[in-house]
């Protein structure tokens, strides 16, 4: 298959779906009714390049300051040195922070590698994770599936995160989280491992690196938005049952045989959620799907992407199950 640009096809008017929220869902079956002279496929793109450019905007809730304009920001440092910074560990910055926070907190986190596990709790909202840029600042851990937990039973993949968000409205910018787990050999079990797991409502990632092999990024549910970020991986690498754009991002597969970018959890016809992939690089090697249908209604779309020759003419996996394929 040689490298080209994919287009929207008649999987298009599904991505209209995941571009969404419930207030816009009335206005645009309004506009619907009234659209004569353009096909379902040209109107559904339509509407979701609208959309592409409202959740980069400050119109868009993510980055809306009103929640928080009654409540002044500070910012935290963190440090490999305790002279130059207030803590010296993320979770350290992370558990000063009260346990229902309200007001946007950026935690600045220095030039290092911080080898440490942690997480963000539902209650603690509004935190920012800002790095030195993406190559200078890494949070790296390396359990996997398999690892044994506090009570001597493995972690799962669930728990198997570097670096855990279950709070919504967090962003992180320009920082690598990684996983330092080896690439899987081929039919090995239990090596799943996650950099990055993100379970809370309306996050943003730009200029952030995901390192892994199997399992690396899980947008496990919730509302998220990333940014020229790079995800790199070799079997389900982009997993989960989030409703989630990708913009201007680069897709790196270090699969030895065979590998798959995504694995999308959705459950039902009434499941909103699904990946997009707009202006994208796919690339890497070995022998690549653009996903495997973890769900029996898994939803992705890549829309205007660039692909190594890498990519399975086929495309997708379905799981060994066929009344998942389309």
């Amino acid at each position: 298959m040689p490298a080209a640009y994919t287009h929207f096809s008649h999987l298009a008017i599904l991505c209209l779906v995941l571009a969404i929220n419930a207030n816009q869902n009335a206005v645009i079956l309004a506009e619907a009714e009234i659209v004569i002279n353009k096909t379902r496929v040209e109107y559904s793109e339509e509407q979701f390049l609208k959309w592409v450019d409202f959740v980069g905007s400050l119109n868009h809730s993510l980055f809306n300051s009103a929640k928080n304009k009654l409540f002044p920001s500070y910012t935290l440092t963190v440090d490999k040195n305790p002279a130059l910074g207030d803590f010296t560990s993320i979770q350290e910055a992370v558990d000063s922070l009260p346990s229902l926070n309200l007001l946007r907190v950026v935690i600045v986190v220095h030039a290092g590698v911080y080898t440490e596990k942690v997480k963000i709790p539902k209650l603690k909202s509004f935190i920012t994770i800002e790095g030195g840029g993406a190559d200078r600042t890494i949070v790296e851990w390396g359990d996997t599936a398999q690892t044994p937990g506090p009570k001597g039973h493995p972690l799962g993949t669930f728990a198997s995160a570097t670096f855990a968000v279950d709070a919504p409205y967090f962003i992180a910018k320009n920082i690598t989280f990684k996983n330092t787990t080896p690439v899987p050999r081929a039919g090995e079990m239990g090596t799943q491992a996650v950099a990055f797991r993100i379970s809370g409502d309306t996050a943003a990632f730009v200029g952030c690196k995901f390192l892994g092999a199997q399992d690396t990024l899980y947008d496990h549910s919730g509302r998220h938005y990333y940014k020229d970020c790079y995800i790199e991986g070799s079997v389900d690498f982009i997993f989960g049952s989030g409703l989630s754009l990708f913009e201007e991002c680069e897709v790196h597969a270090v699969a030895a045989v065979t590998g798959a970018v995504t694995a999308q959890g959705r459950s039902s016809m009434l499941d909103d959620s699904g990946f997009s992939f707009v202006n994208c690089k796919v690339t890497g090697s070995g022998a690549l799907y653009l996903g495997r249908a973890w769900g029996p209604f898994s939803r992705v779309v890549f829309a205007y992407t660039y692909m190594d020759n890498i990519i399975i003419p086929k495309g997708w996996h379905d799981w060994g199950d066929p009344s998942r394929q389309m």
